[in-house]
């Protein structure tokens, strides 16, 4: 199993390619209406995002509108490439899923196109796709395209990355409510095939939340769970402006995190403010140690940092963006690996967690 695609739902399509494109650097890869949405389609390397927002004429029959009359913009499905999604379906519904559309199979000019969709965890549902030889990217069954619809090929495996560097998703984390956490956990373990790879309980003086790990044993998908254990949890503020659970963020993966964070700010993207503080004892202990990293360049650019273990373990650099909508909701992580880096940054979650409390302060959160 591997991510296939992330698909948003938001105030305004075109508006929202446009960030896109002119700040993250993806690349447009269709547009398209259909009867009631206006669709746009970006990329960057295998990293695909569907963004639909609602036609203004027909805005009351559209499903954009209905979630976002309750739901700040946000993702709104989670879509999952497997081997057999007719398989994949069928247990899924056998293990308790509710399936929202059942199989599909669509014969196009070069390949064929299988897909179905199942609720996942609160509103995020779980598109399904099987992908032989080359497809366009969404069912064209799907799309009453008027103008005729625009859509190119799904970009294959080895696709070039683009300026930035994004090359395709690392993980994306979810969300719910507190004491619900072994609950959602047991339900994509039952219904998908997950399994608990890591277990995080974090604690500062202001907030706190657990975390669990999935991944999935075929394919390259990680999906962290999180619940907030106190009030003012970043997790909890969260769950209260997008009025419950959803997808809080995703992390692109990068070839080069400092070039990328440094193009990133110069198109004026807002990222955290990590202090000085966080950077000298980390220097202090690895810069020996490390000398091939650009240590100046780390600290001027905001870059977590977690080395695994020895000189050959695995390096972790990671950075966050603010929240990308107007509500204190979803935002991107950047995060690139080295050597086989294996973990989430765990020695860097307190450093984190107390950079998003001074957001939090900023926004009145701690009184």
């Amino acid at each position: 199993m591997d991510f296939d695609h992330i698909q948003f739902y938001v105030d305004d399509a075109q508006r929202c390619r446009d960030w896109f494109t002119q700040v993250l650097g993806f690349q447009p890869l269709g547009s398209t209406t259909t009867e009631s949405d206006q669709i746009e389609l970006v990329h960057s390397g295998q990293i695909v995002c569907v963004l639909c927002s609602p036609l203004a004429t027909q805005g009351s029959k559209s499903a954009v509108t209905c979630y976002l009359q309750h739901h700040p913009p946000g993702v709104c499905d989670l879509a999952f490439r497997v081997k057999d999604v007719k398989k994949a379906l069928q247990q899924a519904e056998q293990r308790g899923a509710t399936i929202l559309q059942p199989l599909i199979i669509e014969q196009q000019d070069k390949g064929e196109l299988r897909w179905g969709k199942v609720k996942g965890w609160g509103t995020l549902t779980h598109t399904l796709v099987e992908r032989c030889g080359q497809t366009t990217f969404l069912p064209i069954s799907l799309i009453s395209a008027t103008p005729p619809l625009l859509y190119q090929t799904h970009a294959p495996e080895g696709t070039s990355v683009t300026p930035l560097g994004f090359t395709q998703i690392d993980h994306a984390v979810l969300n719910v409510s507190e004491n619900q956490l072994q609950t959602a956990v047991n339900w994509y373990q039952t219904v998908f095939g997950f399994q608990t790879q890591r277990y995080f309980d974090i604690q500062t003086h202001r907030s706190g939340l657990r975390s669990k790990v999935l991944v999935h044993p075929q394919g390259r998908v990680k999906f962290p769970i999180n619940e907030p254990t106190s009030v003012n949890s970043q997790i909890q503020e969260f769950l209260d402006h997008n009025h419950g659970s959803g997808i809080q963020h995703i992390a692109l993966e990068t070839v080069n995190i400092v070039d990328t964070i440094t193009q990133l700010r110069a198109r004026g993207l807002s990222l955290l403010d990590i202090p000085p503080s966080y950077y000298s004892p980390l220097r202090e202990k690895f810069e020996s140690r490390f000398p091939h990293l650009d240590w100046l360049a780390i600290e001027q650019q905001n870059i977590l940092v977690d080395i695994e273990g020895g000189a050959e373990s695995g390096i972790l650099l990671q950075t966050f963006t603010q929240p990308i909508f107007k509500q204190p909701t979803f935002f991107w992580e950047i995060i690139e690996r080295r050597q086989q880096a294996q973990g989430f940054g765990q020695r860097n979650f307190l450093a984190l967690f107390e950079a998003i409390e001074r957001e939090q302060q900023k926004r009145g959160v701690f009184l």
